[in-house]
């Protein structure tokens, strides 16, 4: 029904868990979803304010022409950065998740315009950056490490040390669970996958229905 306030469905996992592939079949399922992440990654680039900031976090010269001629950030050496320096992750956070929750919010708005029923906000870092806040349910995907470590390195994302790193700085796995109202194991197929997620899609669409 348009003009409503769409249930909101936080959907979250570490490094190589498979979120992105849960949040697809959710798509296809017919939720709409927000990519909290490619929005951060976007507004790095097009929010003056968001690029000031980081400019002063990492200095002038993180920033690059690419071969279109869009001034960029590089991505590779900020990573670099993050993940051995956890204070500069914060710094970075601060930056730039109040824009994220700014676009956010209008993705809400929109959503309810459109008569949309469930809205999906996919992000890496959900309960650290305080997203889950509002969230009518929280799903977390989570998956043996040794598997995230294999799909992240398949995904040229770097190397088995550096992803190793990466995933220490975010939140354990088994806190992420603790949080969580509903969580899928992504140990086996994506066949497998597509079926636990339908699963657990059939209890939120209730869930959506009853609220």
């Amino acid at each position: 029904m348009k003009g409503t306030v769409p249930y909101l469905l936080g959907v979250t996992g570490g490094l190589g868990s498979g979120k992105s592939t849960v949040c697809r079949f959710l798509s296809e399922l017919g939720c709409r979803v927000f990519e909290a992440d490619n929005v951060a990654r976007e507004l790095q680039i097009h929010d003056p304010e968001v690029v000031s900031a980081i400019s002063l976090i990492f200095g002038q010269e993180i920033y690059f022409r690419d071969a279109s001629g869009v001034l960029v950030p590089d991505r590779k050496k900020i990573a670099s950065i993050v993940f051995s320096f956890p204070e500069k992750l914060a710094e970075l956070n601060k930056a730039v998740h109040p824009a994220v929750f700014r676009e956010f919010t209008r993705a809400v708005k929109k959503a309810g315009d459109d008569g949309v029923r469930i809205l999906v906000k996919e992000a890496a870092i959900l309960f650290e950056a305080g997203g889950d806040r509002g969230m009518d349910a929280v799903i977390v995907v989570a998956a043996d490490m040794q598997r995230r470590i294999e799909r992240a390195v398949r995904k040229g994302l770097g190397s088995a040390e550096e992803i190793k790193k990466r995933i220490a700085s975010q939140l354990p796995q088994e806190q992420l669970i603790e949080k969580a109202d509903y969580v899928i194991m992504n140990n086996g197929s994506e066949e497998e996958l597509k079926k636990e997620t339908e699963s657990v899609y059939s209890k939120v669409l209730l869930a959506a229905q009853l609220s």
